[in-house]
C-alpha cells in the first residue's frame, strides 16, 4: 500500500463481504440504483469477455481509437501496481483525488451493506465514466460474463468474446459448454458481437444464444480472417484487405487478438490508420513483457528477463509457442500460482521449452500455492524444480548457474504486479 487515501478506502471495502467472488448482480443493481444508475449514462460501450486475450484486445482497440483522436474510457482488472490502473478516464489514469472522492461516494451510498470488492469498485468506475465526456467506453469482464459486475449495460454498441477455454471452473462450470454459456451472457438482443477463434463446442453455444437474441455475429473464420504472411499481419473482412505490421505485443497469439480488435474497429467505422495504430501502439504490461531496465534487471545483468501474468492452460500453450520461436537460449521459469488455478495444465506446455523451474509463493496472497506445492506440480510433469524465498533470490541463483539464461517470471498477474513494483 502506498499510504494514499484511496488505499485506506479500498482496504475497508475488502471487508464488506466475506467472499472475494460471489457471482450475482443483486448487490450491484442495488448500489447502482442508489447512485442514480450511472450505467445508463455512459458513452457507447464495447463490452469484452473471454478467457484469454481480453486485456490485449481491449488495449489494441483503445490504441486505435485514441490514434483516431477519440476520447476513450477503459475499465480493466486486476491492476498490477496501483488500483488507478483499472480506471482510465478519457485516456488518462484516474487521478488520486478523483478516485478517493468516487470511492467515498460509493461507500456512503452502499451504507455498509454486503458487497464484494470487485462489485463496489466496478460501480465506482461506472460512476466516474458517467461524469466525464468521452466517445467510447471499453469494459473488460472480470470473471465469466453473465453475472459479472460489468454486465449491467442494457444496450452496448458492441460485444466481443475472445477465445474461451478452461479457467475458474469452480465458478463457471466444468465443461467448455458451461463456461461458454457464462461468457455468452454478455450478448444483448440485436447488438453485434465480434467472436474470436473458438473450439467447436464453444462456438455452438455462442451461436445458439445469438440466434435466440437476434445477435449478428462477426466471427473469425466466417466473417473475418487474420493471419501472418511474409512477416506481416493480413486481415480481411467484407470491407476489404488490410496489410499491416505484426502486433507490437509479442507472441503469435496476439495476431488473433489483433484480429478481434480490427474486426471491432472496422465495424465501428474506423479506418486503416486507426487499425495500424491498434496493432503497433498498444501496450499491455505483464503479457510476455521484456523487462529491459529496473532494479531486478540490474541485479542480473546477463539475464534476458521476461514477465507474463497468464495462468491457465491456454496461456501456457501460448507462452510455450512464443518461447520456442525466440533465438535459442537456456530458458528457466520462476513461477508462483494461486491454488485456484490448474497449475499442472498451465505448466505442462512449458515443460517442453524450459530447462528448469524455480517456484516461489506470491507475496501478500493468502490463496497462493506454497513454493513447495508449485515445485511438486512442476516435478510431476517432468520439470526440474526447486524453490526460492523470493523472486530476487531465484534470479540470483539462476544467474550464478547460467549467466546468459533467458528467464520467464510467470504464473500469476498478482506475482507480476509484485515484480513490477520491485523492479520499479
Amino acid at each position: 500500500m502506498s499510504g494514499a487515501a484511496s488505499d485506506v478506502i479500498l482496504t475497508r471495502m475488502m471487508a464488506l463481504h466475506p467472499k472475494v467472488i460471489d457471482l450475482t448482480l443483486d448487490r450491484v443493481w442495488r448500489l447502482l440504483r442508489a447512485l442514480g444508475d450511472p450505467q445508463d449514462r455512459l458513452p457507447p460501450v464495447i463490452h469484452v469477455a473471454g478467457t484469454n486475450g481480453k486485456g490485449s484486445t481491449l488495449a489494441m482497440i483503445r490504441a486505435g481509437m485514441e490514434a483516431a483522436g477519440k476520447r476513450v474510457h477503459a475499465y480493466t482488472s486486476p491492476h498490477l501496481v496501483r488500483f488507478h490502473e483499472r480506471i482510465r478516464l478519457a485516456g488518462a489514469l484516474i487521478a488520486e483525488p478523483d478516485l478517493t472522492a468516487i470511492l467515498d461516494e460509493c461507500d456512503a451510498a452502499n451504507g455498509g451493506a454486503p458487497i464484494t470488492y470487485f462489485e463496489i469498485t466496478t460501480c465506482a468506475a461506472l460512476l466516474a465514466f458517467s461524469r466525464v465526456e468521452a466517445d467510447f467506453t471499453l469494459l473488460e469482464v472480470g470473471l465469466g460474463g453473465r453475472l459479472d459486475a460489468t454486465n449491467v449495460v442494457a444496450r452496448p454498441a458492441l460485444t466481443i468474446i475472445t477465445p474461451v477455454s478452461r479457467d475458474h471452473e469452480q465458478f463457471l462450470g466444468d465443461t467448455p459448454e458451461q463456461i461458454a454459456a457464462e461468457k455468452a451472457g454478455i450478448l444483448k438482443r440485436g447488438v453485434p458481437c465480434v467472436v474470436g477463434p473458438q473450439p467447436e463446442a464453444v462456438m455452438e453455444v455462442i451461436e445458439e444464444k445469438a440466434a435466440r437474441l437476434g445477435v449478428p455475429l462477426l466471427a473469425q473464420g466466417q466473417h473475418w480472417h487474420v493471419g501472418q504472411e511474409r512477416g506481416r499481419l493480413v486481415f480481411q473482412d467484407e470491407t476489404g484487405l488490410l496489410d499491416l505490421p505484426l502486433p507490437g505485443l509479442p507472441g503469435a497469439h496476439q495476431v488473433e487478438n489483433a484480429g478481434a480488435a480490427l474486426a471491432a474497429l472496422r465495424h465501428l467505422g474506423f479506418g486503416e490508420a486507426a487499425c495500424e495504430a491498434a496493432v503497433t501502439r498498444a501496450q499491455w504490461p505483464a503479457r510476455m513483457q521484456r523487462l529491459r531496465e529496473g532494479a531486478l534487471v540490474a541485479a542480473v545483468p546477463g539475464i534476458e528477463l521476461w514477465l507474463d501474468g497468464g495462468h491457465n492452460p491456454a496461456a501456457g500453450r501460448a507462452l510455450a509457442a512464443h518461447l520456442a520461436a525466440l533465438p535459442k537460449r537456456p530458458t528457466h521459469l520462476v513461477c508462483g500460482m494461486l491454488r485456484t488455478k490448474d497449475a499442472a495444465g498451465y505448466l505442462r506446455p512449458l515443460a517442453g521449452v524450459a530447462e528448469g523451474l524455480t517456484a516461489v509463493s506470491i507475496p501478500g496472497e493468502a490463496n497462493t500455492l506454497s513454493a513447495e506445492e508449485t515445485a511438486a506440480v512442476a516435478a510431476s510433469i517432468g520439470l526440474t524444480a526447486t524453490t526460492a524465498g523470493t523472486v530476487r533470490e531465484a534470479l540470483a541463483r539462476i544467474a550464478a548457474e547460467e549467466p546468459r539464461a533467458r528467464v520467464l517470471i510467470c504464473g500469476s498477474l498478482y506475482l507480476a504486479g509484485t515484480v513490477l513494483r520491485e523492479n520499479g
